[in-house]
Parts: structure tokens; C-alpha cells; sequence
């Protein structure tokens, strides 16, 4: 179809003799968000790392606007550009101020003017509600300001689409929500986006589609209302159970 961005088809990944990635295709369309969720080891992350080529498949192809994604390729810089990837860590150089940590790869990879970018940085930051914090250091951060500023940094490089893998993982409860209001509002924007997550709420909240992945294979790939209410397979019930139940102890605690 003319209005998809990236697909997948038919991918095969292998570590060694494990096979982590089984026969999995996908496809994406513009302005679609697309939730990834299973249990831990059935290969979410490794597809997120495998869609922006920072790994190599052993069988299959990935097509991201028309353009092969091909680990090694001589124009794989330019593909990876295209694709914002956000990581439970925040992967921020600790000598570098925030706003500096954000220019460095528009002013150095796209050759943009450093007054321009520095310019729609500092938008980027009010929107995110970290505009005063552009001269500080990462290490003067929270957690979940830091994940905000890498998803700025991201979004700097005028990416045709977002990956996020778990990036709520690593932050203490009250954090999580800041960040997941920015990517609330990304998709609201219009932004093109695949999400590995274990926020089931948000998750429900925010998908246009939910993949559910166990063992490297896509059992499931349905809109959130189906998935949530109306699960196909066993092994997707027995998913959700295990978190309505650890969300009512939860809330027991509360």
C-alpha cells in the first residue's frame, strides 16, 4: 500500500543456533503507532534493533519509504537518519551540556548550522518542559528528564519515525508518566511510532495496533480493544492475567 512506511517480511534472526526472530513481517503506516509487547526473551527488542539495521538478519528484508534497510550498506547512515531510536538508556555524554548533547549529531551528521538546530532544540526542550535545563549536565538530571532529552535528541534529527525499546524500564514510578506523556503527544502529532513496553495502560492507550510477539513469532496483531478484551490465543490471556494481577496487588499496596 502507497501509505506505508516501513515493512518487514519474512525476517529470520539467529544468535548462533538460537533463532530469536521467526518468519516475522510487519508492515507500518504513516502516522501509525504500533505496540510491541511480550513476555521478557521473546525477541522485541532485537526486532526494534533489527528494523534500523544495528543488527544483521540472517533471512528476509525491511523496506523503509521505498529504500532497502540493509546492514553495512554504503547508505545505511543516511536510512538510519530517518529513524529515531530511543533506548532504555539514555546513552547522553556526561561532559556534555543537554543542549550540546542534542546538537552534536545534526551539526555533525547533517552538516545543519549550529545557531538553526540550536534554534529548534530549545523548542523542542519547552515541549518537553525542559527548556531550563539546556545548560545543565546529564548527571544533574532525573531519570526521566534524561530519557525526555534523548527523545529530543532523537526528534532533532527529523526523523520519518520513532522506535522506542522499554524506555520507561530503568525509571522509578513517578517518572514513568512524564515520559509517557511526551510520547502521548507525539502520536497525537502525528508521529509514526513502534513502542516495546510494558505499560499495558499506556499501551492500550496509546496503539493504534498491538503486536504480541512469544518465542520470536508474531502471535497476535490486532487494534488494543481486541487484544485487551478479546484475546485470540491462550498464550496472549495468560499475558494479560499475569498483569491484571500484578496491577491488583499493586493497587492493594496503594
Amino acid at each position: 500500500m502507497a501509505d506505508e512506511l516501513l515493512t518487514a517480511e519474512h525476517l529470520v534472526k539467529r544468535f548462533d543456533d538460537n533463532t530469536v526472530l521467526d518468519d516475522v513481517s510487519l508492515s507500518v503506516k504513516k502516522g501509525e503507532v504500533i505496540v510491541v509487547v511480550g513476555p521478557s526473551g521473546c525477541g522485541k527488542s532485537t526486532l526494534l534493533r533489527c528494523l534500523n539495521a544495528l543488527e544483521p538478519i540472517q533471512g528476509g528484508k525491511i523496506t523503509l519509504d521505498g529504500e532497502a534497510v540493509v546492514y553495512g550498506s554504503k547508505n545505511l547512515a543516511a536510512i538510519r537518519q530517518k529513524i529515531g531510536m530511543v533506548f532504555q538508556s539514555y546513552d547522553l555524554f556526561p561532559h556534555l551540556s543537554v543542549l550540546d548533547n542534542i546538537l552534536l549529531a545534526p551539526v555533525k551528521a547533517q552538516k545543519r548550522k549550529k545557531d538553526e538546530a540550536a534554534a529548534e532544540a530549545m523548542k523542542l526542550l519547552e515541549r518537553v518542559g525542559l527548556a531550563d535545563k539546556a545548560k545543565s549536565f546529564p548527571r544533574q538530571l532525573s531519570g526521566g528528564q534524561k530519557q525526555r532529552v534523548a527523545i529530543v535528541r532523537a526528534l532533532c534529527m527529523h526523523p520519518v519515525m520513532m522506535l522506542f525499546d522499554e524506555v520507561t524500564a530503568a525509571l522509578d514510578p513517578e517518572m514513568v508518566r512524564e515520559v509517557l506523556d511526551v510520547m502521548l503527544n507525539l502520536a497525537k502529532q502525528g508521529m509514526t511510532m513502534i513502542i516495546v513496553t510494558h505499560e499495558m495502560q499506556f499501551a492500550k492507550a496509546i496503539a493504534d495496533r498491538v503486536v504480541f510477539l512469544e518465542n520470536g513469532e508474531i502471535i497476535e496483531d490486532t487494534d488494543p480493544n481486541t487484544f485487551f478484551e478479546h484475546p485470540q490465543t491462550e498464550r496472549a490471556k495468560q499475558f494479560l492475567n499475569i498483569f491484571s494481577f500484578e496491577r491488583s496487588k499493586k493497587d492493594e499496596k496503594n
